[in-house]
């Protein structure tokens, strides 16, 4: 994994040009290195040995508090000593003023050596970049800086019982804490009520505070609230309260744990159901969680998809490394296991010595596929997280292209490996046969951390949605536009190349193919008609896009091959980014056409299908 990721960091991405920008002018190659070796050893020391213990050894609620294995805690306080937590900030907030594209590669030793136990730390970054992003000075000082620090953690209150995915619906409220509720230090002062479900980390005691953010809607004096997502607000919920200076006031705020959710997988991090205001704590004397609002009323939902879209793209890199661990490990049994004989050479002739099982056409099959998905997925969403560099520090055109790429990318670097690198993992349980199926081995715990990347942060359906329903639309076109340019130039540059001709006329045609449903769907279509078959549309997408960077990756290749010296060692690895970039367009690049059908028909079985029916 390491070689692959300086190959895209390095070669395909050429990260060391940012450090000629003033931002990144006091890093080097060497130190973007060094910061890689530090999180490769975290990870392998830390979270790796542990990562079975997390799953087996199940968050649990004894009444009064949640237990988790020590050896969580010396994780997550081990990435929080490391920096990491604050590693894109400024230098004067404690941060290392780090790319986000090195930031994403460096976090990706964590997704794979235990995704699960990664969570806390993750959702605390999050947390408090958001807090630099929208928070008032007092709330970067108090909430941001201790969470960076690692002193508390931090989680995101999005989803209700009765709501779920539907944000428009959410039912917790917020009113003013008495008539002098603005004049709090720490921002404007509500008092919370309302439930939320879903809530990764929402209770532990691995530090002394979670800072939850939580969405909620503001009430009148007759305590109603304005309809839809336009009058949802954002709050800073602490379970300790805090004064002005960040310390703990020894008071408890009106925050209870209802219960933990047992999951199929990712089950090191707590899953919480968390009741706001129910009356169980009394702080101040009174009933209600204490709130401070981050920004304007109404703007919550603007504020959080900071957090949101941060998040999306580090789930699609979590999907990726557990494809990724699950292809190492299935590599590594396939090359140790023996059995059976070649076919045509004595196949069936017992006297012959087995062969491992990676000598079968079937078996490299798998492994390329998984190969190609994991390879790929990590190229998207380090693409992605160089697209968000470029928008904080490239020039003005720069920075409005990377604008419009994100947004348009965002859906498919969340989507994509969510369904694909599942699709490695389960691929990965078949190379290992029947073991794959038992606990001795662990693809089987990676195929279950992986099912939950298409629900959480956005389900496939919504990302589907988003994407055909407001992406590809937006200002004209433009983003979608913008994004097909880059994929011609590619194609264009790879037509130059004689063992790159046919791949480039694949992904021309295959682009024409979205382009054409894109237009066929919306042509005299009411969104009912058009978005009915937005998921197969998002498959298809997702596709045209990874064969894209493949295409992209494969030129690199190709250059990097000419000047080779003849050294296994340095030809293997680029040969087989070239097997794979070949296995996805001759194996994966066709599925695009059967997904575009009932795009561009407007297919509508699903949509005309009655529930009776059923």
């Amino acid at each position: 994994m390491r070689q692959t990721l300086d190959f895209l960091l390095n070669e395909w991405l050429e990260v060391a040009a940012l450090t000629r920008r003033p931002r990144f002018a006091e890093h080097s190659g060497e130190t973007f290195a060094s910061v890689l070796d530090t999180c490769e050893r975290i990870a392998r020391d830390k979270f790796a040995p542990f990562n079975r213990l997390a799953d087996t050894e199940e968050p649990h609620f004894d009444g009064e508090r949640v237990h988790l294995p020590e050896a969580t805690r010396d994780a997550v306080l081990a990435y929080a000593e490391s920096g990491m937590l604050a590693a894109a900030q400024d230098y004067e907030v404690g941060g290392m003023q780090l790319p986000c594209v090195v930031e994403m590669a460096a976090n990706a030793f964590f997704h794979k050596a235990s995704i699960a136990m990664t969570g806390y730390a993750l959702l605390t970054s999050g947390n408090a970049n958001l807090l630099m992003a929208h928070g008032t000075p007092r709330q970067r000082e108090v909430f941001a800086k201790n969470e960076f620090a690692g002193r508390w953690f931090g989680t995101m209150c999005l989803s209700e019982p009765q709501a779920g995915s539907s944000l428009s619906d959410v039912a917790t409220k917020a009113v003013p804490d008495g008539a002098d509720f603005e004049a709090d230090p720490l921002g404007p002062r509500y008092r919370l009520r309302g439930n939320k479900m879903w809530i990764s980390a929402g209770e532990h005691e691995l530090t002394e505070n979670i800072v939850h953010l939580v969405l909620a809607k503001i009430a009148d004096d007759e305590g109603r609230t304005v309809p839809g997502t336009k009058g949802i607000s954002l709050f800073i919920v602490p379970k300790q309260l805090v004064d002005a200076d960040g310390q703990l006031t020894g008071e408890r705020n009106d925050v209870a744990l209802a219960g933990l959710n047992h999951k199929l997988g990712y089950r090191g991090t707590t899953n919480t159901l968390l009741n706001f205001g129910e009356g169980r704590f009394q702080p101040r004397g009174a009933a209600g969680a204490i709130g401070y609002r981050v920004g304007a009323p109404g703007e919550g939902l603007r504020c959080m998809f900071h957090m949101m879209n941060e998040a999306r793209i580090g789930v699609g890199l979590g999907a990726v490394m557990l494809g990724m661990a699950g292809y190492e490990a299935s590599l590594d049994y396939a090359r140790n296991r023996p059995q059976g004989r070649p076919i045509g050479v004595g196949g069936k002739d017992a006297t012959q010595p087995q062969v491992p099982i990676i000598e079968h056409a079937d078996v490299r099959r798998m492994l390329l596929a998984q190969k190609s998905y994991a390879e790929g997925g990590l190229a998207l969403a380090l693409y992605c997280a160089r697209l968000v560099d470029e928008l904080h520090t490239g020039d003005e055109r720069s920075a409005r292209d990377a604008n419009l790429l994100l947004e348009v990318l965002t859906p498919i670097a969340k989507s994509w490996p969510s369904e694909w690198c599942l699709e490695a993992n389960s691929l990965a349980i078949q190379v290992h046969g029947g073991y794959g199926y038992t606990r001795d081995f662990p693809v089987e715990q990676y195929w279950r951390d992986n099912r939950l990347n298409m629900i959480h942060e956005g389900t496939h359906g919504i990302q589907a949605l988003d994407l055909l329903g407001r992406k590809v639309l937006m200002h004209d076109g433009a983003a979608f536009k913008l994004l097909a340019a880059r994929m011609r130039q590619t194609a264009e540059r790879a037509e130059a190349e004689d063992t790159l001709r046919a791949p480039a006329r694949q992904l021309r045609m295959a682009l024409q193919a979205l382009e054409s449903a894109t237009r066929a769907a919306w042509m005299d279509a009411t969104p009912e008609q058009a978005l009915a078959n937005a998921t197969p549309y998002l498959q298809a997408f997702g596709h045209v896009v990874l064969a894209w960077l493949w295409l992209d990756v494969g030129l690199v290749c190709e250059a990097r091959l000419s000047g080779a010296p003849a050294d296994a060692a340095v030809l293997a690895p680029l040969q087989g980014r070239l097997a794979a970039m070949r296995y996805f367009f001759a194996y994966e690049l066709p599925k695009v056409d059967a997904w575009l059908l009932p795009v561009a028909a407007r297919q509508p079985v699903c949509r005309e299908m009655r529930d009776a029916w059923f």
